[in-house]
């Protein structure tokens, strides 16, 4: 079995993972005695992310704001809400 101090591990994932993936599993060392094992995990199919919906979002929105928030400005609420004085700012 193959070897990887643990340095090496840290500092060059990518060349590590490399061998794990030809290797199946690694010994992880530390002043050259062994500490660990890594061993590749079979890939999982990947299951597809779900894309954003407008139209989903839209109908979320709606059901839990029924009324429109009209004449509501964050800008303002941000304003009211500042005890800096810097509140001139944001108008």
């Amino acid at each position: 079995m193959n070897s990887v101090n643990i340095r090496t591990l840290r500092q060059n994932w990518p060349e590590t993972e490399r061998r794990l993936r030809q290797e199946k599993e690694l010994l992880i060392t530390r002043n050259s005695k062994p500490v660990a094992k890594l061993v590749l995990v079979k890939d999982q199919p990947a299951k597809p992310r779900k894309q954003f919906d407008a139209e989903e979002n839209r109908r979320w929105l709606k059901k839990m704001w029924p009324e429109p928030l009209e004449g509501f400005s964050s800008d303002e609420a941000l304003s009211r809400d500042r005890d800096d004085g810097l509140s001139h700012l944001f108008k």
